[in-house]
């Protein structure tokens, strides 16, 4: 029958001795807990402690192990402690929970530091052929997706994707717009200000222009694009991932590609070139502002050398790139959007590997670009 705990102490010099009594089970968690903790100060007091367990009329593992408990407060002190009295049904269980937590854990071993970065850049590579691949397999899948679309032209979802050009285009223009329009001022401020040393200051509508249509133009805008649009589609996809909404597709017999990504590739691929180009003109407009008030330059000036410095080769030269910068985020952003696991932890990483992957594609396109138009000699 189950008594009250109890846990007397009686001190005789540095000695002290426990009695603990009743019944010492987890019905009894609180009080025992209450107990033990009530005992710790005379436990570090004493030079030697003794638990005598005659009086423990019923013991489980919770009894056991604050006893244990116990005699270790006391031992870790530097102190002996010893346990006499226990019944022969118990001994057992006393031995059991003597024997928890009492072997260290070994300590890991030194790694060599360059077969430690070694393994790294093992890890790595093989953690790029598998997005290499991903990215392949998506590519292939939207080839065949705009086939058939070829084939089926009113299987091509013209609601989702007007709405989804409003969104990646309409919507972005102002922030584009006003992005673009400071760095042509930024330019064209920096470029004044150091030509102006020897006196060539016209130069810098050369440097604007060439820069902002061939190269910085569609750059900004792909990256503005690839954290604005990028991380909103991965975002989405991840989301109905989530909650199972893309598998529900593929129950009733639709294709998630056609219904979700193919609409929203599209739409990038139509947008970026029209946004790239609104860039170009607002980074035109802001470097021409900023020759006029800080360079002293008209604008039928900056006009007239505009004309003599660029030509239509560096205009298509920047919009050519679009598109395809575009698919390479479409691409990366719906294929990551894929990859989300079912928690919210895995979205947020996605989401964040799509926006840094569409930008070092996008920075690599534009490079690889670069070397092939001035192979050809554009």
């Amino acid at each position: 029958m189950a008594t009250a705990p109890l846990l007397t102490a009686t001190s005789s010099g540095d000695a002290l001795e426990l009695r603990p009594a009743g019944s010492w089970v987890a019905s009894n968690a609180e009080t025992l807990e209450r107990l033990s903790s009530d005992m710790a100060p005379q436990l570090d007091r004493a030079a030697a402690v003794k638990v005598d367990m005659t009086g423990v009329h019923e013991l489980d593992t919770l009894g056991a192990w604050l006893l244990e408990k116990l005699s270790r407060r006391a031992t870790s002190a530097g102190h002996r402690a010893d346990i006499v009295g226990i019944a022969d049904n118990y001994a057992g269980l006393i031995d059991e929970v003597r024997q928890v937590n009492r072997h260290t854990p070994a300590p890991p071993p030194a790694r060599n530091p360059i077969l430690a970065k070694l393994g790294d850049i093992g890890r790595a590579t093989i953690g790029s052929r598998e997005d290499i691949a991903a990215f392949l397999q998506m590519l292939g899948a939207l080839c065949i997706a705009i086939l058939g679309i070829l084939r089926r032209p009113r299987s091509l979802r013209l609601t989702s994707l007007a709405y989804q050009l409003h969104r990646v285009g309409w919507q972005a223009i102002p922030i584009v717009a006003l992005i673009t329009f400071l760095i042509g001022a930024i330019i064209a401020q920096q470029g004044i200000f150091h030509f102006r040393k020897f006196g060539a200051e016209s130069y810098v509508v050369d440097m604007v222009g060439i820069l902002v249509l061939r190269e910085l133009g569609v750059l900004i805008v792909a990256i503005m694009v690839a954290g604005r649009s990028g991380s909103a589609y991965t975002a989405e996809l991840g989301s109905m991932k989530m909650r199972e909404e893309i598998d529900a597709l593929s129950t009733m017999g639709l294709d998630p590609l056609e219904v979700l990504m193919l609409p929203r590739i599209l739409a990038l691929i139509c947008a970026l070139p029209i946004l790239s180009f609104i860039g170009a003109m607002a980074a035109l407009y802001g470097g021409g502002l900023v020759a006029w008030f800080y360079g002293g330059m008209g604008p039928a000036i900056f006009l007239a050398r505009l004309h003599e410095a660029v030509s239509v080769t560096h205009f298509e030269v920047g919009i050519i790139k679009a598109p395809f910068m575009a698919l390479v985020i479409g691409i990366v952003a719906c294929s990551e959007g894929m990859r989300v696991k079912g928690s919210a932890e895995s979205l947020g990483k996605q989401t964040t590997t799509s926006v840094v992957k569409s930008i070092f594609l996008v920075i690599v396109l534009d490079g690889l670009f670069a070397v092939f138009f001035a192979s050809i000699g554009m």
